[in-house]
């Protein structure tokens, strides 16, 4: 049997209990949360769910949650969606990169798998003040799919001449997933 999926954005005030009450409506309709993303950027709560359900349940939640998303302060959208597909031959990487904080810095790492044709499955990033010194730094971690079919260490020697072109400290290895 076909799972049908359903994807959750939501994006508002940060206040406790937000999880709580938006996991409450997904669960009442019969629907569970398979995958998430929860953060606070600034003083606002973001949220992505994949939520799973009978049709009937996508249904409902869909159609209840623009008024549930305004009750509990959220501005939400739903977008149906199929399952992930195995695309070919794909191996699942990890990039680490730590560097002093400028402009730019998340622009040249997606040109630089754009252009292998690297899809980049999930990125997040933040900003922090270093240790003893104070200085502005950021940090970027990436989960990238390689093909079984390029040559890593050639992509790993490209992908550290165009770190120490941009003066970043990074590491590519395999995902521990």
């Amino acid at each position: 049997m076909q799972k049908n999926f359903l994807v959750i954005s939501a994006l508002g005030e940060d206040r406790p209990g937000i999880v709580e009450e938006l996991s409450r409506l997904i669960s009442d309709t019969g629907c569970s949360i398979e995958d998430s993303r929860m953060t606070v950027l600034g003083g606002d709560f973001a949220v992505i769910l994949l939520v799973e359900g009978r049709w009937n349940e996508l249904a409902k939640l869909e159609t209840g949650l623009p008024a549930a998303g305004r009750k509990l302060g959220l501005t939400a959208h739903a977008k149906r969606t199929a399952p992930k597909t195995k695309e070919g031959n794909l191996l699942p990487y990890s990039v680490e990169v730590v560097s002093i904080d400028h402009p730019g810095i998340v622009h040249h790492l997606a040109a630089f798998f754009s252009g292998r044709e690297i899809n980049i499955r999930d990125l997040a990033t933040t900003s922090y003040a270093a240790a003893h010194t104070g200085t502005p730094m950021f940090q970027v971690h990436m989960t990238i799919d390689v093909s079984a079919s390029l040559h890593i260490a050639r992509l790993r020697e490209e992908f550290m001449d165009l770190c120490d072109q941009l003066n970043l400290d990074a590491i590519i290895e395999p995902s521990k997933l």
